[in-house]
């Protein structure tokens, strides 16, 4: 796999998934699973959409 995920990206998924799963904790559970999604793209650097799209935020 090919990294497509940058380092301020990386940041910025990570704190959004706290954000959404304290949202999931609040109102509804369906939103951890967004909040995995965020975390695996942040741990593993790619992420499929973004891929589709031909985007790039990780430098070489």
């Amino acid at each position: 796999m090919e990294c497509n995920v940058g380092t301020w990206d990386k940041v910025v998924r990570v704190v959004l998934a706290i954000g959404v799963a304290y949202l999931g904790y609040v109102y509804t559970p369906w939103l951890y699973a967004l909040s995995l999604v965020l975390l695996l793209t942040a741990a593993f650097g790619m992420c499929p959409i973004y891929k589709a799209l031909g985007l790039n935020t990780c430098k070489k």
